[in-house]
């Protein structure tokens, strides 16, 4: 067995005690570099316990208390690729979870450690364990965008549909944060386009609410419904118009969205006028959205707005009768 010998370079140890002493070392070192090495705040102000789950002190000032977090799923975090093989080798348990029900597999995932996540697969890492908000390694490689993590999570039996507690698919955060090729790949596995969170939030109104046009462009192009619409209403053309994402409203309108009156009693023309974005008007009106519509309060698109110039490219369609 090849172990680190007490100057800290590689040797061959030539006892069984010798190799004990010598891992336990490295254990310790590897504790050590690992927290030192956490800098995101989320996971930072969490104090990690290890082994023996007894409060202690660590070189590096981190103070270890009774949180659930092991020395494994800190170095796993930090993407300490040989301080993760030691610790297992030693004995950590890889599916062991912390109080917030995240594990090794999950904070390698959450940080993009592709060669942790393999080598955690490796030595029977888990997939199916959830935090006690749903999420999974795979819901948060999806968030953070991590391609390759996600692929390598997928062909070892994670759960293209897992869901966090108010629905949120791993499709729907890669739309919402705007990772295009993990929505390509989550789409590829099987993840529905159209599975909207538990407030009627669908992959495709998140991401045009975000501004992500390119997201927007491949939901649609694999079956997105255009006029989903939320809880209160509103579709992904009406948020976008909303928050002026033109590039988003123009790949919209290649697929012929409603421009008439909502369930939220009222139109995209309403909402882009609101937004104070000429442009936004500019192209719904060429997509032959009528300015005239009132909304539920029988207010015309021209009664929201004291912009000159979005009032002078209204204006003659109203008097013209929307012609």
């Amino acid at each position: 067995m090849v172990t680190f010998s007490e100057e800290g370079e590689l040797g061959s140890a030539s006892t069984a005690t010798q190799q004990r002493a010598s891992g336990r070392r490295l254990q310790r070192q590897c504790m050590d570099t690992a927290c030192c090495g956490c800098s995101d705040a989320h996971f930072n102000h969490i104090p990690p316990v290890v082994g023996t789950q007894k409060a202690s002190s660590l070189t590096c000032g981190v103070h270890v208390v009774h949180y659930g977090t092991t020395a494994l799923m800190v170095a796993s975090y930090s993407g300490h690729y040989d301080c993760v093989k030691e610790l297992i080798m030693q004995g950590a348990d890889i599916n062991y979870q912390r109080e917030t029900g995240s594990t090794a597999l999950f904070f390698a995932s959450q940080q993009g450690h592709h060669d942790v996540v393999k080598l955690l697969f490796e030595f029977g890492a888990s997939t199916e364990f959830q935090t006690k908000d749903g999420g999974t390694a795979l819901t948060v490689a999806s968030q953070y965008g991590h391609s390759k993590v996600v692929d390598t999570l997928l062909k070892n039996g994670a759960n293209v549909h897992d869901q966090l507690n108010d629905g949120a698919t791993p499709l729907f955060l890669a739309a919402q944060e705007g990772h295009v090729t993990v929505i390509r790949q989550l789409l590829s596995s099987g993840a529905k386009v159209n599975q909207a969170r538990e407030d009627g939030t669908a992959p495709l109104w998140m991401a045009a609410q975000m501004g992500h046009s390119e997201v927007v462009k491949v939901l649609l192009l694999r079956g997105a419904d255009r006029d989903a619409d939320r809880q209160d209403g509103s579709t992904a053309l009406f948020k976008a118009a909303l928050k002026g994402h033109n590039g988003v409203i123009e790949e919209l309108l290649k697929f012929s969205p409603s421009l008439g009156l909502l369930k939220n009693g009222s139109t995209a023309l309403h909402a882009a006028v609101m937004s104070g974005n000429l442009q936004s008007v500019l192209l719904l009106l060429g997509a032959n959205a009528d300015p005239t519509l009132p909304n539920k309060n029988s207010e015309l698109p021209a009664d929201l707005t004291k912009n000159d110039r979005i009032l002078k490219v209204l204006r003659p369609k109203i008097l013209n009768g929307h012609s």
